[in-house]
């Protein structure tokens, strides 16, 4: 995700550390229509940030969960204002998150970005099928005609 991308949403999540502890931890999260890239907020500074995109400018490294490697949204559960849902990924690793249930919840615009991004893949796979077929329907056509 180097290249400039359509920011679908931007703010705070919080992440269950994959530790012996397993500590919800906030992270910035920037959903983007090729995934989700978090970063740690440490500090008052990122919880007082006055927009979302200013803990960006750290140096801190993103993760990257982009939706090629995602396999589904799953788990979704409401507890105490909070929505509980899980990311699966290709591998099989289960990633859990949480956020408020106000508003829209973010694991309700994960998941359709993540059917929009599959439904382009489709797409695209299905126009290169077509793409493939009438070029070699047309070459087999040239050689009957030879």
């Amino acid at each position: 995700m180097s290249l400039p991308t359509k920011v679908t949403r931007d703010g705070l999540l919080e992440k269950r550390s994959s530790g012996l502890l397993q500590l919800w931890k906030k992270k910035r999260c920037m959903l983007t229509d090729e995934g989700l890239r978090l970063r740690n907020c440490k500090g008052p500074a990122a919880d007082h940030a006055p927009s979302p995109c200013a803990a960006w400018s750290s140096g801190s490294r993103a993760k990257e969960l982009l939706f090629e490697r995602m396999v589904t949204v799953d788990c979704v559960e409401y507890k105490r204002d909070l929505v509980y849902f899980t990311v699966v990924m290709a591998t099989g690793k289960e990633i859990d998150f949480r956020c408020p249930q106000d508003g829209t919840a973010w694991n309700a615009e994960i998941a359709l970005a993540l059917v929009r991004y599959k439904n382009l893949q489709a797409v695209q796979s299905g126009r290169k099928r077509q793409i493939s077929a009438a070029h070699l329907g047309s070459t087999e056509e040239e050689d009957e005609a030879l």
